[in-house]
């Protein structure tokens, strides 16, 4: 009886092994699971939608594919070193038995993370880090951040945020988190922007809950208090100068969905993420802006052998009056890559559309973007851009052109971005 050992062996090995081990799987999927276990570390505890999922491949035919997303699964949730996939001989003939072994500890109590270190020929140099605790369920963070790239603004300053990972059930998450920003303007926008639009500092208090309504789909919900801190103004009594603050307040509300289908070790690998946002904020929470904010997007990726393509799509309105790093933004190094945001709309624009195709084969990349932005629809122009480069996992180093007649004005990008 030909059985696989599938997690400490994949990737191993030369031409010969990786044909057996094709061979191995093919005889393997001819039998039937006939249970699943879960070892490695003392008192292993998985939610009750993972355990579900489990129990499902139980009496089915062994499939490769569902088993490593299952492992990857179970390492996501544990949030452990690895877990290796081990098939055995069942105690019936024409079954086996699938063995999921965690190796490596829980959590680390102490993790770095670099969520963003890019360099733009136009804007300078951008960059995301922050630092995690993680202590009995409970994640303390604090990041510092300088990005020129994402919003209107160049904001600079530190993010604290506390997640408690699970409140009474693994399916619900509560998240606090505090923003202080500086905010630096192009002169472009300060051309254009009215004098109580722009605001020296940005702080945000953020209290929400994110619960996991099916997997593969959540919801977060909760409250943004944002205060903006204005110019110095004169008093009317004695001439001094005292600092105006003004509130922007809202109800936030989001759905996400993420499902893959097969893993990295896999010939072909599927991956769907999306999301729907709404922000609203009224005269209920005291706010000086009132306005809705929706935005949805959505990214799709294929991949077989060494090569992969991603399809990606973004969309957004606002209604009333948001403050400018509300205002949605082309022309970064995601969207409408080539372009100068500022040349495009240097207030932003309260609607936007973008779409976007990357084609990768090894570390080589091409892409094409195309969108447009706006306040009122007979200035709607759309736009497009294309550029090519190399990519390795996060790090991306490329050139983007936009398409329009008169100039070549390509943007260089070098740095990763998650």
């Amino acid at each position: 009886m030909a059985l696989l050992l599938a997690g400490p062996m994949a990737g191993c090995g030369g031409p010969g092994d990786d044909e057996k081990a094709a061979q191995d799987l093919n005889v393997n999927s001819r039998y039937t699971i006939e249970s699943v276990h879960v070892s490695g570390l003392h008192n292993v505890s998985l939610g009750s939608i993972l355990q579900g999922e489990l129990d499902k491949v139980i009496g089915s035919k062994y499939d490769d594919s569902t088993v490593k997303r299952l492992a990857d699964r179970i390492k996501r949730e544990l949030r452990v070193a690895d877990v290796a996939v081990s098939v055995v001989r069942g105690t019936e003939p024409g079954h086996v038995i699938v063995n999921f072994e965690i190796s490596g500890s829980y959590e680390q109590p102490f993790d770095l993370t670099v969520r963003k270190f890019l360099y733009d020929s136009k804007e300078g140099f951008n960059g995301d880090g922050s630092a995690t605790m993680n202590l009995h369920g409970n994640a303390f963070t604090f990041g510092l951040i300088s990005d020129n790239d994402s919003l209107v603004e160049r904001f600079a300053g530190m993010r604290v945020a506390y997640v408690r990972k699970s409140v009474g059930t693994k399916r619900l998450q509560f998240r606090f988190g505090f923003d202080d920003y500086h905010a630096q303007w192009n002169a472009a926008t300060l051309a254009l922007a009215a004098p109580d639009q722009i605001y020296r500092t940005r702080q945000d208090i953020t209290p929400e809950a994110t619960l996991t309504l099916a997997e593969p789909l959540e919801w977060s919900f909760g409250v943004s208090f944002a205060r903006l801190g204005l110019p110095l103004s004169p008093l009317s009594v004695g001439g001094a100068a005292a600092a105006k603050t003004e509130s922007s307040n809202a109800v936030v509300n989001t759905l996400r969905y993420h499902q893959r289908w097969g893993s990295e070790h896999d010939e072909k690998q599927q991956e769907v993420t999306g999301a729907y946002s709404i922000r609203a904020a009224t005269n209920v929470f005291d706010t000086d802006d009132v306005f809705t904010r929706h935005e949805a997007n959505a990214r799709y990726k294929y991949r077989r052998g060494r090569q992969d393509v991603q399809i990606g799509f973004l969309a957004g309105s606002i209604s009333g009056n948001a403050p400018l790093y509300e205002r949605f933004v082309l022309g970064d190094s995601t969207t409408l890559r080539g372009w100068n945001r500022f040349d495009l709309d240097p207030l932003g624009g309260s609607h936007v559309i973008h779409g976007s195709v990357d084609y990768g084969f090894r570390v080589f990349q091409v892409f094409y973007d195309a969108g447009a932005i706006w306040d009122r629809a007979q200035n709607r122009a759309p736009k497009q851009s294309a550029g090519v480069g190399f990519k390795k996992e996060a790090f991306q180093l490329a050139v983007a052109f936009p398409v329009r007649e008169g100039r070549v004005d390509p943007i260089f990008y070098a740095g990763m971005s998650f």
